[in-house]
């Protein structure tokens, strides 16, 4: 692999951004990667303060850790694709099967549970390989290839439970997987915390990070360094389905149900988690932490909201809002950081133009040299 590779690949550069020389202008640069925190934090404590008999408790933060864990895996595996350039909308469609099946394996089949777990696992892992190969073998945009998927995936979901409630007895390790807690919190907020540490190391301090990143930023630039663009994209689309799959298996445990009409709601606050993450921590880049963040700031403004007595269209309402705002913020810092290269590479070629123009002047206005004592 080449060396020019870089982590850093989507990151403002500084020798062509500029430095930031005066605190205006660090407190500037500073305030796409660490606002989005600082608004996260906040917000917090705003409710804190207008619901302190109901926000700032243990119960509400086991609450919301218990309900968004399922919602943060997803867009960890949304955010896997992202990283290469790509979108998979089958992590919202796939987990409507995948804990249908991980109810049905066990209650209508008889497996035991870790098998019924390694049954939709696989399947979901071979349905992100079929997105891969779609995206990269037949050349189909990823947001048509995976929503044409989706779509197919949640009729065979509609057609397994014939459009009722899957239900039936299930083993205490199965429920155990979400039921337990650790140091007082669900186990599922330390499930999210495992994941993204993984996904962080792999993604930031190895050379397969490095190459999903120059995918995503350059695909054929990357191949021209020798990296292997479809195996990848196909891997990564892989990772994403198995972590939606893992998802799907969680949501089982903690529903202890299986139906169709449960899952498509993760969707769009997953993909909202996703693109805020490119907002904030390494603006313009898909990131691990971002993510995170993106997350947690649609769990805190929802859980204020919905304790202020909000209505039960508020929660959508706020994540396509969140949505529409994030990607706008994106655009536009994108638009101005293009514009600002633009205009320092425009300065550079000038003082390089004066700098030409100068040596030459005084090439021309310079005497000739001595001719040596002997020769005419």
């Amino acid at each position: 692999m080449s060396n020019s590779i870089k982590s850093t690949a989507l990151e403002p550069d500084p020798s062509i951004d500029g430095e930031a020389l005066t605190l205006l202008q660090r407190v500037g640069r500073a305030i796409p990667v660490y606002g989005l925190v600082g608004l996260t934090v906040l917000l917090a404590l705003l409710f804190s303060v207008l619901l302190p008999d109901t926000f700032p408790t243990l119960f509400n933060l086991r609450a919301i850790l218990a309900d968004k864990s399922v919602i943060a895996l997803l867009a960890l595996a949304a955010t896997i694709p992202m990283i290469t350039g790509k979108i998979d909308l089958t992590v919202g469609y796939g987990i409507v099967l995948w804990h249908i099946l991980a109810i049905s394996l066990q209650t209508q089949l008889g497996l035991p549970w870790p098998l019924a777990v390694l049954v939709v696992l696989l399947l979901a892992g071979l349905c992100g390989l079929f997105n891969g190969l779609l995206v990269e073998l037949a050349q189909i945009d990823s947001f048509i290839a995976t929503l044409g998927t989706g779509t197919v995936i949640y009729a065979l979901a509609m057609w397994h439970s014939g459009g009722r409630q899957v239900l039936g007895e299930l083993p205490d390790g199965f429920l155990a997987l979400t039921a337990a807690q650790f140091l007082g919190l669900p186990i599922v907020a330390f499930y999210v915390l495992a994941v993204s540490l993984v996904l962080w190391l792999a993604t930031e301090f190895t050379p397969l990070g490095r190459a999903l990143y120059v995918i995503g930023a350059n695909p054929k630039a990357a191949q021209l360094n020798g990296i292997s663009v479809r195996a990848h994209v196909m891997g990564a689309f892989v990772a994403s389905g198995l972590l939606s799959g893992f998802a799907g298996v969680l949501l089982a445990s903690r529903l202890q149900i299986g139906q169709a009409s449960v899952g498509l709601e993760f969707l769009l606050p997953a993909l909202v988690g996703a693109f805020l993450g490119s907002t904030t921590i390494r603006p313009g880049r898909v990131n691990v932490w971002g993510t995170l963040i993106g997350v947690a700031i649609l769990a805190i403004g929802i859980s204020g909201i919905q304790q202020f007595g909000g209505a039960f269209f508020v929660e959508p309402l706020f994540n396509g809002l969140t949505l529409l705002v994030s990607i706008g913020i994106a655009g536009w810092a994108q638009q101005r950081r293009n514009l600002s290269i633009k205009r320092r590479i425009a300065q550079r070629q000038l003082g390089t133009d004066a700098d030409v123009q100068a040596a030459d002047a005084a090439t021309s206005t310079s005497p000739p040299p001595a001719t040596p004592a002997g020769l005419t």
